[in-house]
């Protein structure tokens, strides 16, 4: 029988990567796997490909901007590994960075090729290994750990970090099967609902400019005549409605609220208009996922499962998400950052 491996990751994404690479910094033995023929196919869409790493803000203030139930959960994971932590890691494996005037931070190159050969680079470096082409079909709870099957092996393992993403961009290897794994293993799952996403929307004054974006719009959610949500930001007229930070981070309002009945409210200069309850584009255009693991069915000062031990998770397989630029990139690094603390035992100093 093979040697157990001693941290398996399933999912080379951002997460996924990221925690291989800190797994690598602490001397464990780990390997991960892949089910898609190259690793990051998500990061790389990530800013539009310019990669939008994360956001030069506090800890307490990023925890604010994102709201219930992640302010609290992800606290103990953004005080591990902060917005300047992860600035500091790249910086450190050779990607230089920019901020820009909102203070979200970019490779300086504007090139998301750059951040996932940091990442691949990084875990060649420390001796890490990546698995491609193996998709996992499986995980069975052992006495001694676990038995992961791919479609081609198996192969034991003492502890398994999940992080394989949401269920949006399928093509990138977002399929929820993270999810079904929690799910074989005893927890249950919140259903996925589009988080940042546009709204379709038939209107003239959209009509009129489909194609043109509108750089500073206010967006605002109402609910029974009570404003919900005003924000503003980027505000794209596409031919089948709205799209653009503004009108995905009110889609995100929608979407953690749970809102049926609503009226969403559009503002560019004097102009003003407002619809009710329109559709939002399909699920699989997501920027992420909300559902997925309950939060309550994992402890957010370790990331450990609170129903199968030994078992782990990193990024959007759980039930977190955030606005738009820098956000969710930075909630992934920081849970894998937090995971791999708790597996190697370590402690912040």
């Amino acid at each position: 029988m093979p040697t157990p491996v001693p941290l398996l990751i399933i999912g080379g994404g951002a997460a996924g990567l990221f925690a291989g690479c800190l797994a690598g910094e602490h001397g464990l033995g780990t390997l991960i796997l892949e089910r898609k023929h190259k690793p990051g196919r998500k990061l790389l869409m990530c800013g539009n490909g310019r990669c939008n790493l994360t956001k030069d803000i506090a800890p307490a203030q990023m925890l604010s901007d994102m709201g219930a139930p992640m302010s609290d959960f992800l606290a103990p994971a953004l005080n591990a590994c902060s917005p300047a932590a992860v600035q500091a890691w790249f910086q450190r494996h050779s990607v230089p960075l920019k901020q820009m005037d909102d203070r979200r931070v970019f490779p300086r190159s504007e090139q998301a090729s750059d951040v996932v050969h940091a990442l691949t680079d990084a875990l060649r470096d420390t001796g890490t290994a990546l698995c491609l082409n193996a998709p996992v079909t499986g995980i069975e709870r052992h006495a001694a750990g676990f038995r992961v099957a791919t479609a081609h092996f198996s192969l034991p393992a003492q502890r398994v970090l999940i992080a394989t993403g949401g269920v949006s961009y399928p093509k990138t290897g977002s399929v929820g099967d993270g999810q079904k794994f929690a799910k074989a293993l005893g927890h249950s799952l919140k259903p996925y609902r589009p988080g940042l996403i546009g709204f379709v929307i038939a209107h003239p004054w959209i009509e009129a400019r489909a194609g043109t974006t509108c750089e500073e719009a206010v967006c605002r959610v109402f609910h029974k005549g009570r404003r919900l949500y005003e924000g503003w930001g980027q505000l794209d007229c596409e031919r089948w409605g709205l799209g653009g930070a503004a009108a995905y981070n009110a889609s995100r309002c929608v979407a953690r609220q749970n809102l049926n009945d609503f009226e969403l409210e559009w503002q560019v200069g004097r102009d003003i208009f407002r619809v009710r309850r329109p559709s939002t584009r399909p699920l699989k255009e997501a920027i992420v996922t909300l559902g997925g693991v309950p939060l309550s069915e994992v402890d957010p000062a370790t990331l450990q499962s609170r129903v199968c031990p030994g078992l782990y998770f990193a990024g959007e397989v759980m039930d977190i998400d955030g606005p738009t630029g820098g956000y969710n990139l930075t909630a992934a690094f920081a849970t894998a950052a937090l995971a791999v603390r708790s597996l190697s035992g370590q402690r912040r100093q």
